[in-house]
């Protein structure tokens, strides 16, 4: 991934395609999708420069591709300022993946991180739930050369039956954008190739959907392959994190992600599978050569009072 500096911004800005989003918190990600041609999305765009993480993105600054965009001090600090300034819960947590990739052995792959802040409202509660990942130099695969995971798609669960609000932040300032937020469990892969689309259509409860091998020559996906189903209870953020891109580039840290609901005076509780982290074969792994093929990496998280995080995780995806 690699970013157009700011001046450039008024020429990123030229291509942005219609979305409901304004800067700073996108309020009320709805349960029921948005209606656009063709039928409904999960999905609303947050950055759209860059193509998704496959070319030049123009970083969100204030008044600069800042739809979705928060822009705290530290990930320490909530990114509401009506809340408390010291978390009531914070977690750092490794990524471990075992699957067919790595031989079935335990490779530790990054981190993420979580805060949970919390303030009063009247006589209930809100909550927000941050979330990062940092990937590092582990090579994961058994294929000769140096493979590292990369994250095209960062979902969390447990918000089923709730009135959600999301961000992201990005704090660090090395962190990759978030391209776009649904309320969908699935990650749809995107390439810089005809076919792939900014808003998948409903019609796909898989966990990663689009093209499983690298097009030789360049082709297109199916509009089944570019599509995902509503389902309240996860959160999908669209993003390319990666120790070492393909193109050069590094971008190994997220910025925070956000969701916002209501909890409980209850301490936050960490669900296993809360968090999953997609790899969606956007492009070829580091070494140019090897495939980056669908893979989902499950770690722990904390959700609202009761949420769940099913579907279960399966490998390899």
């Amino acid at each position: 991934m690699k970013y157009l500096t700011l001046k450039l911004a008024v020429i990123g800005t030229l291509g942005l395609v219609a979305s409901p989003v304004m800067a700073g918190w996108l309020v009320g990600l709805p349960a029921a999708g948005y209606a656009v041609t063709g039928g409904t999305t999960a999905y609303a765009l947050c950055n759209p420069t860059g193509n998704f993480g496959s070319g030049l993105a123009v970083k969100a600054s204030p008044g600069v591709n800042d739809a979705c965009a928060v822009f705290p001090t530290s990930e320490a600090v909530p990114p509401d300022s009506t809340y408390p300034t010291t978390p009531i819960s914070i977690a750092s947590r490794p990524v471990v993946m075992n699957n067919t990739y790595t031989g079935g052995v335990n490779k530790t792959v990054g981190t993420v991180t979580e805060y949970v802040w919390r303030k009063a409202v009247g006589s209930t509660y809100e909550c927000i739930y941050g979330a990062k990942v940092v990937n590092n130099s582990t090579d994961y695969h058994t294929s000769p050369g140096n493979q590292y995971f990369e994250v095209n798609d960062i979902a969390r669960a447990g918000f089923s039956g709730l009135n959600i609000d999301v961000a992201y932040s990005t704090v660090p300032t090395v962190s990759e954008p978030v391209y776009r937020v649904g309320r969908t469990y699935t990650a749809v892969q995107n390439r810089p190739q005809p076919g792939y689309v900014a808003r998948p259509l409903t019609g796909s409860s898989a966990s990663i959907n689009g093209v499983n091998a690298w097009p030789t020559p360049a082709g297109s996906p199916t509009a089944a392959q570019q599509t995902a189903d509503l389902n309240s209870n996860w959160v999908n953020f669209t993003t390319d994190v990666n120790y070492f891109d393909d193109d050069g580039s590094t971008a190994a840290a997220s910025g925070m992600v956000y969701v916002r609901s209501a909890c409980s005076a209850a301490a936050p509780v960490a669900v296993a599978g809360a968090i999953r982290l997609r790899q969606t074969f956007q492009e070829l792994a580091g070494d140019g050569a090897t495939n980056n093929n669908f893979i989902e990496v499950s770690v722990s998280g904390f959700v609202p009072p009761g949420g769940t995080a099913t579907p279960a995780h399966t490998d390899p995806y």
